[in-house]
């Protein structure tokens, strides 16, 4: 009978060259292509019906306000003076028409020599967090270019919040509870 024999194995030896290769380049182009997390500091205001500063009493305080509901935004001018209304769209809110108009009516302040770089927002209770960020990010400065290079340009950076005022039922003679 023949007996089969066997060669003897023998280890076999890991070529690592090409991972380390991959390695080399890919440890780097991770490292330059990390966002590193950026915290940024808002400093919000008193709203200025709060404030000490307060005008005399004939003059009446000139208060822009940014009105945040569930239907949409309504900015006001002076304090309960409607401007302008935006209306949810299918998307969300309008961020971007709300900029639009929030740029024109600095420009009129400025042509006016209306001196205004505060704005105080007001929300309604159920208003979600990230809609108030996205706000206090459009009313605080927009993209410009200057000089071939996209700045952020400013708004009106001195943000105060409220709770926006609600609507109260009116009863058949015409006054609220």
């Amino acid at each position: 009978m023949r007996r089969l024999r066997r060669k003897p194995t023998e280890d076999a030896e890991l070529d690592i060259t090409s991972f380390m290769n991959l390695m080399i380049v890919l440890v780097p182009v991770l490292l330059l292509s990390l966002v590193f997390s950026q915290v940024r500091i808002l400093n919000l205001q008193l709203p200025v019906a709060a404030s000490s500063d307060q005008p005399a009493p004939d003059e009446e305080p000139k208060i822009l306000e940014l009105v945040i509901t569930n239907s949409g935004f309504d900015v006001n001018y002076p304090a309960g003076v409607l401007l302008k209304q935006f209306a949810i769209t299918e998307s969300g809110y309008d961020f971007k028409a709300l900029s639009t108009y929030l740029q024109d009516l600095k420009m009129t302040f400025q042509q006016n020599e209306i001196e205004k770089d505060d704005i105080l927002i007001l929300l309604a209770a159920d208003v979600n967090y990230q809609t108030i960020v996205s706000a206090m990010d459009t009313v605080r400065s927009f993209k410009a270019v200057v000089a071939a290079n996209l700045v952020d340009a400013e708004l009106f950076p001195r943000i105060s919040l409220g709770d926006a005022p609600v609507d109260e039922p009116i009863t058949e003679e015409g006054e609220s509870p």
